[in-house]
C-alpha cells in the first residue's frame, strides 16, 4: 500500500501535473485530509459582482450566486472522498442544479515525516450544458504546503483534462493555485491567493485568453470543528469574471482529531 501512495505522491513534484478551478470552487487546498472516520460539510458561497455576458451556448455569470455543497469523508488518516453539488441563482432568483463532482484524495501519512506536506486528489463529473464550456471532465491536483512560523505558503499545480466540451482534444490545461498567509493571534490569517487557467501545456494560450485571478483573502481558527475563509476576488483577465465574494463555511463531524494548517505550526488538535 505505501508503494502505491508513494506513486501516486509522485505527481506532486511532475511539472505536467497542474489545472483549472472554476468559480463554483475557489479554495486552494491544503495538504491534510479530514481524518479517519471525521465526515466535513462545507458550503462554497461565490457571487459574481461583475460577471460575463452570456456567450457561445453559455449562460451569462454577471450577479450570479454560486453555491456549492460539498461532503467529505475520511475513511484512514490519510485518504477521503469528497462529493460536490454544484447550483446557482440567477436571473429572476431562480435556482439551478448545475451538476456534481466526486473527489478521492490521498496524503503523505505523518508518520513519513516528510518535509514538507504532501497529497493528491483527482477529481471527476459534469456541468450541465449551458452553464460552463467544459461538460465531462478531469482534475489532477497535486498539492504541496509548509507551515513556517506564522507563515503558510500552499501550492496546487493541476492539470485539467475534459472529455466533452470547447477544451476537448486540448490536451492537459495548466492552471497553477497557489496561496500565502500570516498567522495574527490565535484566530486570524490574512494572505493572497492566487489562481489561474494558462492553456494547454504543449502551448500555453495568449494572455488575453488566460484566466488569472487574484485573492485577498482571510482564514479564521476560531474552532477546530470549523473551517472558515472568505475574499474579495479581483479577475484580471477577460476571460474570467472581473469581480467575485467568496466565502467557505464548513463543520466537522464525528472523528476525534484533524489537522489543521493556520496555526504557529503544523499540529494535532482534539475536539
Amino acid at each position: 500500500m505505501r508503494v502505491f501512495i508513494c506513486g501516486m505522491l509522485l505527481g506532486c513534484i511532475l511539472p505536467v501535473l497542474s489545472a483549472a478551478q472554476d468559480n463554483y470552487e475557489i479554495q486552494v487546498y491544503a495538504s491534510p485530509t479530514v481524518g479517519k472516520d471525521t465526515t466535513m460539510v462545507e458550503l462554497h458561497s461565490n457571487y459574481s459582482l461583475i460577471g460575463n455576458t452570456a456567450s457561445a451556448g453559455v449562460v451569462s455569470t454577471n450577479h450570479m450566486d454560486r453555491e456549492t455543497i460539498e461532503i467529505t469523508h475520511g475513511w484512514t488518516p490519510w485518504f477521503e472522498t469528497g462529493f460536490y453539488i454544484f447550483n446557482d441563482i440567477a436571473d429572476m432568483g431562480r435556482t439551478n442544479y448545475v451538476g456534481s463532482h466526486i473527489r478521492p484524495r490521498v496524503m503523505a501519512p505523518l508518520q513519513w515525516h516528510w518535509p514538507v506536506g504532501a497529497s493528491i486528489s483527482f477529481e471527476g463529473g459534469f456541468v450541465k450544458d449551458g452553464y460552463d464550456p467544459d461538460i465531462w471532465t478531469l482534475e489532477i491536483r497535486p498539492i504541496i504546503d509548509k507551515q513556517i512560523g506564522p507563515v503558510y505558503l500552499a501550492l496546487n499545480p493541476v492539470v485539467d483534462l475534459t472529455f466533452k466540451g470547447a477544451d476537448a482534444g486540448r490536451g492537459a490545461i495548466f492552471a497553477p493555485d497557489f496561496k500565502f498567509s500570516y498567522q495574527i493571534g490565535k484566530v486570524w490569517a490574512p494572505g493572497i491567493e492566487y489562481y489561474g487557467s494558462w492553456g494547454p501545456i504543449q502551448h500555453f494560450d495568449p494572455i488575453s485568453v488566460q484566466q488569472h485571478q487574484l485573492v485577498i483573502a482571510v482564514d479564521a481558527d476560531f474552532d477546530p470543528r470549523w473551517e472558515f475563509n472568505a475574499g474579495y476576488v479581483f479577475g484580471l483577465t477577460p476571460s474570467i469574471d472581473r469581480s467575485i465574494f467568496k466565502v467557505i463555511v464548513g463543520r466537522r463531524f464525528g472523528g476525534g482529531k484533524h489537522v489543521t494548517h493556520n496555526t504557529s505550526a503544523m499540529r494535532r488538535e482534539a475536539w
